[in-house]
């Protein structure tokens, strides 16, 4: 207790220079649990994002990309696939649903998609929860209506009622609006998915929009397939069929490996952030030591007047060592607004860009290793200064300064 109460009053004593460690190890903590916790939800979250679906058919591209354009409606479509394929697909024994799926328009950004009334009738993003309309109603498959994805109706202000024209391209041009005119009829219930940055429309409305080309009006861009859980071999089948034989058509399957192969890519840079974090983990450190040995002048006489009281070497020792370790611990429950901080902007830039929510408040190993490991880190860089202390002459200390 005594270690305790000395410590207590080194660091109000020097309390500029306890707050300005405390802060940089803040920094450097909050840093180092935000890039390993982002690294790893977006990591779980994306790779188990599969809007319900097991695989996507599309024209002759990478994997990837159909995966990417399809389910996250972030790429460009690779082309289209002929009313044919999809129907072949689509009374394929091996497969429950297949959704056929076109883009190539936008409202202010959003991406239009048009489908069909299936994706609200028989398909489940996840285990026992589907796509459902939470206020108004599904679309009209022969009108020009619209179910508007939960985000893009909060960021645009879209109501039940609302109108809108839409705009030709992936990508917002104010020029290039169409002439028709589609009428909100739903607002989709969130679902943490890229889903709820879609405009869902009927598929012949994007279909035959105006200055679409005519000839292609029958094709679509791809095809969401969810396939059937009591043949365990279908996906190997299907992946055979359009992959190993044919030429013409990509089957993206399976989803999450699919994704797991874009993190494997990916993971250089992952490494070079933790890099700098760990790197400013050790400077922050540093900065305990040297602050508190640069300070060891200053306490030579506090030593030696503690030494003249019959306090014992190692209790010097440890004095210092707790108080280097002391300083980091207020520094990592700081930490904890910072990771706090930079998790929930981060999240909510990864919803508005892709639509998948990532959860900031999970509990991660690293919350419990990084405080662990860097107040242990810091305790060691006090034993430099402590050693100082340790070998203070009192006599000579006390005569220096009296």
């Amino acid at each position: 207790m005594i270690i305790f109460k000395i410590v207590y009053k080194s660091l109000r004593q020097h309390l500029v220079s306890t707050l300005v460690s405390a802060v940089a190890i803040a920094l450097a903590g909050g840093l180092l649990m935000a890039v390993w916790v982002v690294k790893e939800e977006s990591n779980r979250v994306f790779t188990g994002v599969t809007g319900g679906f097991d695989a996507v058919l599309g024209a002759r591209s990478s994997k990837l990309q159909l995966v990417l354009n399809a389910i996250f409606h972030l790429e460009d479509s690779p082309g289209n696939i002929g009313p044919d394929d999809v129907e072949v697909i689509q009374h394929n024994p091996n497969v429950e649903v297949a959704l056929p799926i076109a883009v190539g328009d936008n409202l202010k950004g959003y991406r239009l998609v048009g489908t069909t009334t299936a994706l609200f009738e028989r398909v489940e993003f996840s285990p026992g929860h589907r796509y459902q309309v939470s206020d108004g109603r599904a679309f009209n498959q022969e009108a020009k209506e619209a179910v508007m994805g939960s985000f893009v109706a909060q960021q645009l202000g879209m109501k039940v009622g609302d109108t809108f024209h839409p705009f030709h391209g992936l990508q917002y041009d104010e020029n290039k609006q169409h002439a028709e005119t589609f009428t909100v009829t739903g607002i989709l219930a969130p679902t943490s998915t890229p889903a709820d940055r879609v405009v869902w429309i009927p598929l012949a409305g994007l279909q035959r929009m105006s200055g679409h080309d005519a000839r292609a009006a029958a094709e679509v861009s791809a095809v969401l397939v969810k396939l059937k859980q009591d043949s365990p071999m279908s996906g190997f089948q299907l992946d055979m069929l359009y992959n190993k034989r044919g030429n013409k058509l990509t089957f993206a399957w399976p989803i999450g490996a699919i994704l797991a192969k874009l993190f494997d890519k990916i993971a250089w840079f992952d490494k070079i952030l933790a890099f700098v974090a760990y790197l400013i983990v050790v400077v922050a450190s540093a900065s305990i030591l040297a602050s508190i040995y640069n300070s060891m002048n200053e306490r030579r006489r506090e030593i030696a007047i503690m030494r003249a009281l019959g306090a014992r070497r190692l209790t010097v020792f440890g004095v210092i060592v707790v108080e280097s370790a002391s300083i980091a611990a207020i520094g990592m429950v700081l930490a904890f607004v910072v990771y706090g901080a930079i998790v929930v902007v981060a999240s909510s830039i990864i919803r508005a860009q892709t639509g998948v929510v990532i959860d900031p408040i999970a509990f991660h190993r690293i919350m419990l290793l990084a405080p662990v490991g860097i107040i242990a880190l810091a305790a060691v860089c006090g034993v430099f200064p402590a050693i100082k202390a340790y070998r203070t002459d009192v006599a000579v200390s006390m005569s220096h300064l009296s």
